[in-house]
C-alpha cells in the first residue's frame, strides 16, 4: 500500500512555502505542523537568521502523507512519519532500479 495523492497543488520542486501556505495546501492548522516540527517529524528548510520557516515540495508531500495515515489508520504521528520515511526510501530505490534499467 502506498500513498499516492492526486496531482499536487503546490510549489514546483525548487520553490518553498511559508507555514501558512503549507497549512493551506495540507489542510491542517499551524499547531499540527509546528508540533511535528518540534518532534523532528517534519523539517523546514534551513533558514537564514531572521527568516521565517520555509518548507519545500517534499515536505508538503510528506505532510500530506502523514496526515492521510493519521486520519485513515488512526496512526500516531511517529508511526505516520516512519511509514512516510519507508515510502520515501522505496521511491528512491525504485528510481535507482529504473536508472539501472530494471
Amino acid at each position: 500500500m502506498s500513498f499516492r495523492p492526486s496531482p499536487p497543488e503546490g510549489p514546483p520542486e525548487d520553490s518553498s512555502l511559508d507555514l501558512e501556505a503549507l497549512c493551506r495546501l495540507t489542510g491542517v492548522d499551524a499547531a499540527w505542523v509546528l508540533q511535528r516540527v518540534a518532534e523532528g517529524l517534519l523539517a523546514p528548510r534551513a533558514a537564514r537568521i531572521g527568516e521565517s520557516r520555509r518548507f519545500d515540495a517534499a515536505t508538503l508531500h510528506r505532510a500530506r502523507c502523514m496526515l492521510w495515515l493519521e486520519s485513515e489508520f488512526e496512526a500516531g504521528p511517529e508511526l505516520a512519519a516512519l511509514v512516510a520515511d519507508l515510502q520515501e526510501q522505496i521511491g528512491t530505490l525504485r528510481q535507482q532500479l529504473r536508472l539501472l534499467g530494471h
